[in-house]
């Protein structure tokens, strides 16, 4: 009687455990079930990107947050896991450290997934910080230009993997590029009189826009390293030569670096963020940032 109790018991926690994994699945697939593409990207501007081209047609999953650092970030399982039912891809496509340590992670949680290279057609410069002038720098949504083709790589994508919803992937792409063409437009009259300026960044993330904005990069880190005093001192010997009064950094950082350079060049520290999920405003926003500081 015991042993048959016993074995009840484990059938009914064999039932259970059954249930509750059915469940989970059923929520990992949930985009599945409510007719969504899912896709993933890597950063937080792809997440706009894909929405403006995919509108209610997808479900877009986001591996590495605006506030992380794209150089240590290590995405989590449950991430991993909506992947693996997704449809789509959109990678960078560039020497981004995030996806150089974990595309192929994410490629064998869903070998069947489509992977689209954004960067396609992108002309890829050098990285301009200070000892990795041998490396490309990955930053190339950081210039609307660029972003145009993106979302012209996401939206190949998209129709590959739902041909039947081109037509309404074409009027949103259509539509969202104007919009982007616009931001830049608007960025080239902000940044006119701002040619030749220096933008003193903690990160060196906007390599593509000042090239395009003729402004000049200067990195205070070096190989994704944080600053020696004699890197600190050598900042602050250029904000003065400059005139600078504006540093910046980003919130994946720490400010204290920016902050000593600042106070011993008589400037101040401004903090703008390449990484933020609403790109047109996010831009707009850094645009006139660097117009109204110098």
């Amino acid at each position: 009687m015991n042993i048959k109790r016993v074995i009840i018991v484990l059938i009914i926690l064999l039932i259970t455990t059954s249930i509750i994994y059915f469940i989970n699945s059923q929520k990992n697939s949930e985009k599945l079930n409510d007719g969504k593409i899912g896709v993933g990207v890597s950063i937080g501007p792809e997440v706009e990107f894909v929405k403006a081209v995919g509108g209610d047609k997808v479900d877009v999953t986001l591996m590495m947050p605006p506030s992380a650092d794209p150089h240590s970030y290590e995405p989590l399982p449950n991430q991993l896991s909506q992947v693996s039912n997704a449809k789509m891809y959109a990678e960078i496509g560039t020497s981004l450290e995030f996806e150089t340590n974990y595309m192929d992670n994410i490629k064998a949680a869903n070998p069947n997934m489509l992977i689209v290279n954004t960067s396609k057609g992108i002309n890829l410069i050098p990285n301009s910080a200070e000892g990795e002038a041998n490396t490309v720098d990955p930053h190339v949504w950081v210039d609307p230009k660029n972003a145009e083709i993106m979302v012209n790589n996401i939206y190949d994508g998209l129709v590959k993997v739902d041909p039947g919803d081109k037509e309404y992937f074409t009027k949103n792409r259509d539509n969202y590029i104007q919009q982007i063409k616009e931001l830049d437009s608007n960025t080239t009259k902000l940044l006119k009189s701002k040619n030749g300026s220096y933008i003193l960044i903690y990160h060196p993330s906007f390599g593509y826009y000042a090239k395009d904005y003729n402004m000049t990069q200067i990195g205070a880190m070096i190989n994704d390293e944080e600053p020696s005093p004699q890197r600190i001192a050598m900042m602050i010997d250029i904000a003065k030569k400059y005139n600078i009064k504006t540093l910046y950094s980003e919130p994946q950082y720490n400010l204290n670096f920016m902050e000593s350079i600042a106070s011993q060049a008589g400037a101040r520290v401004v903090t703008v963020n390449d990484l933020d999920e609403n790109y047109l405003e996010n831009m707009a926003k850094i645009a006139t940032t660097f117009a109204n500081n110098s």
